[in-house]
């Protein structure tokens, strides 16, 4: 039997397996596919910039100046990468959770994609691998509500304890190197990280990490030909069967049943793949066309690796068969608050024109694929 062949049947089996642990089952009928979609708003990684999330989302009039969903049966992606870097994702988290409710109801639909920044702070690896993305705002508020105020009087103390030595002591020293300190701490970072799953881990482990909207694949990262061949349901079972295993073993301090992850921490599975955003165009072409055959794919919307654009063409690559949306929108990358808006089949770009938010309709594309040559002037003033 072939490997090809026989992986299908390895995933059956561990599936199987793990019927008997409700934690670690996957979701095998989470919707993944939806068709006939006029209107698709997509927008890349966050890393904890809530302002300008909201400046995308009432610029493209996705939501009105209360953050309720008023775009009707829109249907609203974001690729992922919600936390680190920057000082908000909870916030995030919180609004996307109540517009899928508030999207749903009048016939609409947010996607939210798993990123390999959610799938890093889920897992604590984090931590071992690069901390200081983790903003001290950030690690604060995932901490446990009765840790933090435990930490917080303990902070109180030590600031009363160095102003009664010295008066002209700046306090913000004193605090950002107390939370720095724990931050890099074994036992608040386990803290944190049990927290985080606790309040959001659910949800986030249902997530998709790959899904299809009329003949587009919007993923995170980016899927190889490799990873094409196992299909989106594979791939979205097996990300929530891996995840849910290191949960439990992180949880209970047991070894994984998985040993060999197939998907998690991979640098070329569709939460880390970087090729298709920076191989030679040339180098990868027949491959991205067999990729796409393979998923019945036309187009494929992929964030993860940041480009600042100024230009919609500034996004494409191969001829317009992928499209980039990492622009950078946190202020740790610059803040360039775009999102690519399709519809009916014509690509646009919101945000490259400083469009005030409040004012500017999002605009109609002109753009079809692939064409790149006649991009849509900038809507007037109103």
């Amino acid at each position: 039997m072939t490997t090809a062949r026989f992986r299908p049947l390895l995933f059956y089996c561990l599936s199987f397996v793990f019927l008997a642990f409700p934690a670690l089952s996957s979701s095998a009928d989470s919707p993944y596919e939806w068709t006939d979609i006029e209107r698709i708003i997509v927008i890349g990684d966050l890393h904890g910039d809530y302002e300008n999330f909201v400046k995308i989302l009432k610029g493209t009039r996705v939501v009105d100046r209360d953050l309720h969903w008023v775009a009707g049966q829109v249907h609203l992606v974001q690729t992922g990468d919600i936390m680190d870097r920057g000082p908000d994702p909870r916030k995030i988290f919180d609004l996307l959770l109540r517009l899928e409710k508030e999207a749903e109801a009048a016939g609409g639909k947010v996607h939210v994609l798993l990123g390999n920044h959610e799938e890093m702070n889920l897992t604590g690896i984090v931590f071992s691998s690069s901390p200081d993305t983790v903003t001290l705002d950030q690690f604060i508020s995932f901490l446990p509500e009765t840790y933090r105020k435990q930490q917080e009087d303990a902070l109180a103390k030590r600031i009363f304890k160095h102003r009664s030595r010295d008066r002209n002591l700046r306090p913000e020293n004193v605090i950002n190197a107390f939370w720095d300190s724990l931050r890099n701490t074994p036992s608040a970072q386990r803290q944190y990280v049990i927290n985080l799953n606790d309040e959001y881990g659910d949800w986030l482990r249902r997530l998709n990490v790959a899904i299809k909207i009329n003949d587009i694949i919007f993923v995170h990262g980016g899927i190889s030909e490799k990873y094409s061949r196992w299909g989106l349901r594979e791939i979205n079972d097996r990300y929530r069967l891996e995840l849910a295993d290191n949960w439990r073993a992180y949880r209970w301090m047991e070894q994984p049943r998985i040993v060999q992850p197939s998907v998690l921490y991979r640098s070329d599975s569709p939460l880390w793949y970087r090729e298709l955003a920076t191989v030679p165009e040339e180098d990868l072409k027949e491959e991205l066309d067999q990729t796409l055959d393979n998923l019945g794919a036309k187009t494929m919307i992929i964030a993860h690796t940041p480009k600042i654009v100024k230009t919609p063409g500034e996004m494409q690559r191969f001829g317009g068969k992928v499209w980039i949306v990492d622009t950078g929108i946190s202020r740790a990358y610059g803040g360039n608050a775009v999102a690519l808006i399709i519809q009916n089949g014509y690509f646009n770009v919101w945000g490259l024109k400083d469009e005030d938010s409040d004012k500017s309709e999002s605009l109609l594309s002109c753009l079809p694929r692939p064409r790149l040559e006649h991009l849509c002037p900038a809507p007037d003033a109103r």
